[in-house]
């Protein structure tokens, strides 16, 4: 039985990679068709995003199947809990990405942000890609100093959405409500993005040492969501009924 048992906390961990793996994508193809303004891939971002709901649906019935079968105590019901946490805020991660790639499509054939925002967001974008990269290695191999570096760029990623928002509060700003919704919004889902990041980077770290880093998801889960944004001239903005 315990082999059994074994051999099924080692399925969670595959499926955990998985996932992960396919955040990678979606995060790449979310950013590219973001910055190139590229309809077919905000499409196929669109399109796919029910894949990584699908599969985390299923790890989870998978790791509550093992608790109700197995009753596993101490650290393996500590692994069992965090996978379910970790595939929520990896399902989470593949919708932000997936309303980076709606705001693409809405705004096509134009840019999504002015050309003054574009460089801020290309770095925000490339950041996001190697966080989400750096994650689905951690949970494969539990190799630790990927979590400290993922914090690292998640920081970066924090400085790069403060500087848009300085942006476009500031005297030189001359964008129309429309484009200022869709910069705040379009930065708050890729700063969202790397915080879910950093909070399953935290669950990983304490699996391993015992010692929980900071606050449980501080920015992830306590921040409070955007408002909706208002309906601009070109019609209703594609995220007012999410």
């Amino acid at each position: 039985m315990r082999d059994v048992f074994q051999q099924e906390l080692a399925e969670v961990q595959e499926r955990l990679v998985d996932i992960a793996n396919h955040v990678v994508v979606s995060i790449e193809n979310a950013v590219r068709a973001f910055g190139d303004s590229n309809v077919q891939l905000a499409e196929q971002v669109i399109a796919t995003d029910p894949v990584i709901d699908d599969k985390a649906v299923s790890l989870d019935e998978l790791a509550i199947n093992i608790i109700a079968r197995q009753s596993p105590v101490a650290r393996d019901l500590r692994i069992v809990v965090s996978a379910l946490r970790i595939s929520a805020s990896l399902e989470r991660m593949g919708d932000l990405a997936r309303h980076i790639a709606l705001l693409a499509r809405y705004r096509f054939p134009m840019n999504v942000v002015p050309e003054s925002l574009q460089p801020t967001f290309a770095e925000m974008g490339a950041q996001d890609i190697e966080i989400a990269k750096m994650l689905r290695d951690l949970l494969e191999t539990q190799d630790l100093s990927l979590a400290d570096r993922l914090m690292a760029a998640d920081e970066h990623v924090d400085q790069l959405h403060r500087d848009v928002f300085s942006h476009v509060l500031g005297t030189e700003w001359q964008g129309a409500a429309h484009t200022t919704v869709d910069a705040t919004l379009a930065s708050r889902y890729h700063e969202r993005f790397a915080d879910h990041a950093v909070g399953i980077a935290k669950k990983v770290q304490y699996l391993a040492t015992g010692d929980w880093v900071g606050d449980e998801d501080a920015h992830a889960d306590m921040t409070p969501e955007p408002v909706q944004p208002v309906a601009s001239t070109e019609g209703r903005h594609p995220l007012e009924s999410d």
